[in-house]
């Protein structure tokens, strides 16, 4: 990371643009060479000081709750997506406000909803329905939409074609951080359970989980997945990533409050696993620190803990060429997404603030936090 950290407050969150524009200019490759449309996954990305950049190559947003779909109708102001478990009957009529697309997770909620939807007179408003292909290879049940008695989605048993009247798009999503050579494997399945209804529709949403923009990525297989249902059915295709957008443009600053022994090294930062940072926890996984290592890798090993009360806030254990001391900084790497859209103040621990950086402003420090943010949420 080639950017000066120094004035920095810690914990800070800093997402650096030219890495942003890089992922953004990728998302866009797929685009021109296929004509779908990329949508920005709200639930992993929602940094909305960064949107104006982001709809420069993006179609619009994808949302999961009234809340969401707000941000991105007044943060972007480009397509609205929208799909829940289930909608809340006294909000549905404000998000029907902010939203192009919508989908039912049921029959039985496009039954309940679809004439308040088609009642809308200021704008079209596409309703879709979200399909369960019972294929996944997600190998952790809670990032599993086709997981065991799934509640996302219509599986094949339970779907009821006499029902689609009204209805213009399909949606599926049964990937999480995957390469495409598993989309190829999973249209094949939804193609031969559901291609019969798709071939009655206007478009088609892979949904989300394609690690589009990771160096390893397969882009051609995921042209051709895209053309393959574009040329066989005519249809529209939408996509909507949110962890690819931002993967690997963010990182977590945090500085060293104490270190301690007990059977081994251990640091305590001014970070939380558990507040800051709670994928570590419970995907789990061991985010990279710049000039840090594996254990034993390096001379002096440490386990880096958080400063909340949890007993098990740890990250992990790191190796440093040199001993931690109080007023070290560390950089986490990969920290723009699920962060700051998952982050809480257990403990009351504040949290992080939020910056970014470009070549013409340097960084910008966006967003601090404090007390009336802890309080204001209590009662």
């Amino acid at each position: 990371m080639n950017i000066d950290i120094t004035g920095l407050p810690s914990p800070c969150y800093l997402v650096d643009e030219r890495l942003l524009v890089k992922n953004l200019e990728v998302l866009n490759s797929v685009q021109e060479r296929t004509g779908c449309s990329i949508l920005l996954a709200l639930k992993g990305f929602s940094m909305f000081s960064t949107f104006p950049l982001v709809g420069k190559y993006l179609k619009g947003v994808t949302s999961s709750s009234l809340f969401e779909a707000r941000l991105g109708r007044e943060k972007m102001n480009k397509e609205v997506h929208v799909y829940a478990p289930a909608y809340v009957d006294s909000e549905f009529d404000e998000l029907l406000e902010y939203v192009d697309h919508i989908v039912f997770n049921s029959f039985d909620q496009l039954k309940r909803f679809k004439a308040r939807v088609q009642g809308v007179t200021s704008k079209k408003i596409d309703i879709g329905i979200r399909v369960n292909p019972e294929y996944s290879e997600i190998e952790t049940p809670l990032y599993d939409p086709c997981y065991n008695n799934s509640r996302m989605g219509v599986t094949l048993a339970n779907f009821k074609p006499e029902e689609l009247e009204g209805v213009d798009g399909i949606h599926f999503h049964t990937m999480c951080e995957q390469n495409s050579d598993t989309l190829e494997r999973t249209i094949k399945v939804v193609d031969e359970k559901f291609g019969p209804y798709i071939k009655q529709m206007k478009w088609l949403n892979f949904g989300g989980g394609h690690h589009i923009t990771r160096e390893d990525y397969d882009l051609d297989t995921l042209v051709r997945c895209i053309q393959y249902f574009q040329d066989k059915y005519g249809v529209q295709v939408y996509l909507e990533p949110g962890e690819a957008i931002a993967l690997n443009t963010g990182y977590l600053v945090a500085t060293v409050l104490d270190t301690m022994k007990n059977g081994m090294d251990i640091a305590i930062l001014d970070t939380s696993a558990e507040c800051h940072m709670p994928d570590v926890l419970a995907m789990p996984y061991r985010p990279n620190i710049i000039d840090a290592g594996k254990p034993g890798e390096y001379e002096h090993t440490y386990r880096l803990g958080g400063l909340t009360c949890l007993a098990g806030d740890v990250i992990g254990d790191y190796s440093f060429k040199e001993p931690l001391k109080p007023g070290d900084k560390l950089v986490f790497c990969d920290m723009a997404h699920y962060t700051m859209v998952k982050n809480h103040m257990f403990n009351g621990v504040n949290l992080p603030a939020i910056a970014s950086y470009n070549d013409e402003e340097g960084i910008k420090v966006i967003r601090q936090f404090s007390y009336e943010d802890f309080s204001s949420r209590l009662s």
